[in-house]
């Protein structure tokens, strides 16, 4: 009985889970064929929108593809208007040039022409030249060389005299106008530096209270005056001069040593060999104190830096040395604030000009040591002590011996003439005077054609007579420059000379 029961559960579990399986199969065939029914849906559903959308997007797709062929025949149209337009241009800018090409063609026509009834007229004319010549020189007896000789020679006579007379006003007038500005230039030169009319000048005589003194300075046997001038270097000279001594030497600064010891042993009263040489070694350092301070205040005076210490010495060393009775020292003090005023006015390099002004007479205070003109000694010692080159090229060249090379040495030559010859300057004296005017007459005297030539103006200016038949009126300003330039080269002088030269002609007759 169990085991038919067993047969029939495990039958009955079979038939179950059989048609279990069945009723699955269908249920999973029926969700299957669902879903498969919606998945359809969906795609036609999304087929139908996408041929929705298809169908707009052909629709402005054909729209868009019309307004393009609208806008391209559009264009299309005006450029051929515009093509017709340049058509209608290019036309009538070439009946245009046709016509200008007709009408070039008609005035080259009209211009040969011309021209051939010119190339005729010209023939005639030069026949009828030709038969001119012919007759005039049948009437003037002369033949065209001898008359074009003649007329050459009267326009030559007449182009000189007319040159002549060009030159001498336009020489004139540019003298007259340089004189002017140049005067002005000076005269304001001169009122700014406001300088002394007369100049110190160094002293050679010591002034005595009495003669007694005398005596007393020569000493037992002569040894105090022995004394002084081996310990000065200078000659003392004792005679009948009232109350005075006269002290004589070549060099300035040993005068001016023996000067001072002497005052000091007049004021003091001792005159003895040791008192002697004590004293002049005191004076020997307080002068060597007065041409430092003298170098020095020139150097701040005028403005000039980086100058070499024994420069400085020597520009001190010039307080002591005189020119014609100009004091050296004032002198190129006064050089160097003209030459940079007038540097100042001209333009030019100021701190060169002023340099090379103070500088210029620094040989002078050497010269009696240093064989040579002072110029040539100075610019070698300027050198030495690194001064620029272009100053020492100007310390060189201010009284011509070397080749002046810049505007700079034209001015410290002008303000070395304006300081020494300003009046009260300097003074000279009557012998050398009368040289100097003596060789200034020679120098026109040596010239061909001179008749007579006169020192004016205390030698300022020179008037010289010609020949008239010898000298035309082109020679006398030609001559003018040879005797000045021949003055310049030949002579020395302080300023300028103005050179004056007078062609006169003169007609006499006598009436009977």
């Amino acid at each position: 009985m169990i085991a038919g029961f067993t047969s029939g559960t495990i039958l009955l579990t079979l038939v179950s889970a059989l048609f279990g399986g069945v009723l699955g199969y269908f249920l999973f065939f029926y969700r299957a064929q669902t879903k498969i029914r919606s998945a359809g849906e969906t795609a036609q559903h999304i087929l139908e929108e996408a041929q929705g959308k298809a169908k707009e997007i052909l629709l402005e797709a054909g729209d868009e593809a019309l307004r393009i062929r609208k806008e391209a025949e559009s264009e299309g149209k005006q450029w051929q208007r515009d093509l017709r337009k340049q058509e209608r241009q290019l036309q009538k800018r070439r009946e245009n040039l046709d016509s200008r090409l007709d009408a070039l063609e008609n005035r080259s026509r009209s211009l040969e022409a011309q021209k051939r009834d010119l190339d005729r007229a010209k023939r005639e004319i030069a026949k009828k030249h030709e038969q001119q010549v012919v007759e005039l020189e049948r009437v003037s007896q002369l033949s065209k060389d001898d008359a074009k000789e003649l007329l050459l020679k009267r326009v030559e006579q007449e182009s000189r005299q007319d040159m002549a007379r060009v030159m001498r006003e336009v020489e004139a007038r540019t003298q007259e106008e340089a004189e002017q500005k140049a005067r002005e230039i000076i005269v304001s030169t001169i009122q700014r530096i406001a300088s002394e009319s007369v100049t110190e000048v160094s002293v050679s005589a010591v002034p005595l209270p009495n003669d007694d003194l005398k005596g007393r300075i020569i000493g037992r046997g002569g040894r105090n005056i022995r004394a002084i001038e081996n310990a000065t270097g200078v000659d003392l000279v004792v005679d009948d001069t009232p109350e005075a001594v006269i002290i004589s030497s070549f060099d300035p600064i040993r005068r001016e040593v023996a000067r001072l010891a002497l005052t000091k042993l007049v004021a003091d009263g001792r005159i003895h060999p040791a008192r002697i040489e004590k004293v002049v070694s005191s004076a020997r350092k307080e002068v060597e104190n007065i041409i430092q301070e003298e170098g020095e205040r020139a150097v701040y005076e005028v403005g000039v830096r980086g100058l070499h210490p024994e420069l400085i010495k020597l520009l001190g060393r010039l307080k002591f040395r005189t020119s014609y009775g100009q004091n050296q020292h004032a002198h190129a003090i006064e050089s160097a604030h003209i030459a940079g005023l007038l540097a100042m006015e001209l333009g030019a390099n100021a701190k060169m000009a002023k340099m090379g002004a103070l500088l210029h007479d620094i040989g002078k205070a050497v010269t009696h040591e240093v064989d040579g003109p002072h110029a040539q000694v100075g610019s070698e010692l300027a050198k030495r002590y690194g001064v620029p080159p272009e100053v020492v090229s100007i310390i060189a060249s201010h009284h011509h011996e070397a080749e002046q090379t810049s505007l700079e040495a034209i001015i410290v030559e002008s303000a070395d003439a304006i300081s020494g010859a300003r009046p009260g300057a300097r003074r000279e004296t009557l012998e050398s005077y009368i040289k100097r005017i003596t060789a200034l007459e020679d120098v026109a005297h040596s010239f061909a054609g001179v008749e007579e030539a006169y020192a004016i103006q205390a030698g300022r200016e020179i008037r010289i007579v010609v020949r008239p038949d010898e000298v035309d009126d082109l020679s006398a300003i030609q001559l003018s420059k040879n005797i000045a330039r021949k003055v310049e080269e030949g002579l020395t002088f302080p300023g300028q000379i103005k050179v004056t030269v007078i062609r006169e002609t003169r007609a006499v007759d006598y009436a009977k």
